[in-house]
């Protein structure tokens, strides 16, 4: 045991939360293995972090945490299945395996703490399971994959805690009455099923590095922990190009964070960003992803593309040297591979930097008369800064206006409004 002072809580809830962050994916993992069922295996987690609390000020940190909330979860799993006269064969069974196994030291882990196993990739792709709403597979994939309490999710999306707290309890309950199996999916709905996981890692990330409401334009503690869980997931699947290529979409693009806020937290736009600032361990580990994404597999997926398009970004030393033809192609390649009116967008951005504002303006402007972003703020600001650029000041500010009035995010407003009066002062 580690010593603590007497009654010492928060050094207890330190610890406790620095274990549960690190090692939550795996102790639920191994505690679904035994007991058959996922969200058992978390309300059991739950009630042996309660009893830390309890026992830990007085007892001491155990040495090795992970192993004593594995070893008591399981007593109590017993200690249920007793309770509730159901202690047929197969929990016999269990149980027998369990007791077994309680002369060993409470100090072991029951896992190899090396490896990664397919007790977390089951639990991976459980948190993200089709059955499941997107916002659920959030706060699940953040609190059982992720460590995170019920307190950070809600800070992270600023919402109450009951909020995350009742979508995680409807989320267990809904993979219990569809009889999810604690197991892969088969291969046939393995690809499938990756592109949800994927999909909400990457929902996770953009909303750490550009946040869609509030009053922050950044939230880069979110989209840290989007990085490391989809690095977990490389680490469990190491053959698939698409997990390599979004770990290096997600390295390149937070590569850039420290330079993408002042110290009042205000946006700093690329063309402004001190560009020595960026994270340079990052962008090498978006390079080393990149390069294990492309030798994968011939063909580029979405996520491998919009690496390459964040790398020729992070190999530009200005906004001005930036090869904006070869971003334009990529662009083109993406909206193929994935048809999207946000590729189109960016593809006219590129466009409207390689060969001018008035060719880029021709291309919004097919896409502004579909209608699809409409409800968005990204149309009129880009036409906004296009319009500026070709001398068109009033069609500009009334662009802005309306970009200031969709805008969702308080500091993406004040980034619009900005842009406006410099166009305003000459």
């Amino acid at each position: 045991m580690i010593a603590v002072s007497a009654n010492d809580a928060e050094t207890v809830r330190r610890a406790l939360e620095a274990t549960w962050r690190i090692e939550a994916a795996k102790i639920i993992a191994t505690l679904s293995r035994y007991v058959g069922g996922f969200g058992h295996a978390d309300d059991l987690a739950q009630k042996a972090m309660a009893e830390a609390l309890t026992q830990w000020p007085d007892s001491g940190v155990p040495a090795n945490p992970a192993a004593w909330l594995t070893t008591v979860a399981k007593r109590r799993a017993i200690d249920s299945w007793r309770r509730r006269e159901r202690f047929d064969e197969r929990m016999v069974k269990l149980a027998g395996e369990i007791e077994r196994n309680e002369h060993e030291s409470s100090d072991t882990l029951p896992w190899d703490p090396d490896s990664i196993d397919d007790d977390v990739l089951r639990l991976v792709f459980i948190s993200c399971h089709p059955v499941l709403g997107r916002r659920s597979q959030l706060a699940l994939t953040l609190r059982v994959a992720g460590g995170l309490s019920s307190e950070q999710i809600a800070r992270a999306f600023l919402i109450p805690v009951a909020t995350v707290q009742q979508r995680i309890v409807r989320a267990k309950k809904t993979l219990a009455d569809a009889n999810v199996p604690f197991e892969l999916p088969p291969a046939n709905e393995r690809p499938e099923r990756l592109k949800a996981v994927l999909g909400v890692l990457f929902l996770m990330f953009s909303e750490g590095h550009v946040a869609t409401s509030g009053p922050d334009w950044m939230r880069p503690e979110l989209a840290m922990e989007a990085l490391r869980l989809t690095r977990v997931t490389a680490g469990l699947l190491p053959k698939d190009p698409e997990v390599h290529g979004l770990v290096a979409l997600m390295a390149f693009t937070a590569a850039r964070s420290p330079s993408r806020i002042n110290a009042n937290g205000e946006p700093i736009l690329l063309a402004d960003q001190d560009r020595s600032a960026w994270d340079r361990s990052l962008i090498r580990l978006g390079s080393r992803r990149l390069q294990t994404a492309c030798s994968l597999r011939e063909a580029r997926g979405p996520y491998t593309l919009q690496a390459m398009i964040a790398e020729r970004h992070t190999a530009a030393k200005s906004v001005a040297t930036t090869d904006w033809k070869r971003i334009a192609q990529l662009y083109g390649d993406l909206n193929r591979a994935l048809p999207s009116p946000i590729s189109e967008l960016n593809r006219a951005i590129a466009i409207a930097e390689a060969e001018g504002p008035a060719q880029g303006l021709a291309l919004v402007d097919q896409l502004a008369s579909a209608g699809t972003l409409a409800k968005f703020h990204l149309i009129p600001s880009v036409r906004g800064e296009l319009l500026s650029r070709l001398g068109r000041t009033q069609e500009a500010l009334a662009e802005y206006e309306r970009a200031v009035a969709l805008a969702a995010n308080d500091r993406e407003r004040e980034v619009l409004r900005a842009k406006a009066r410099r166009i305003e002062d000459g």
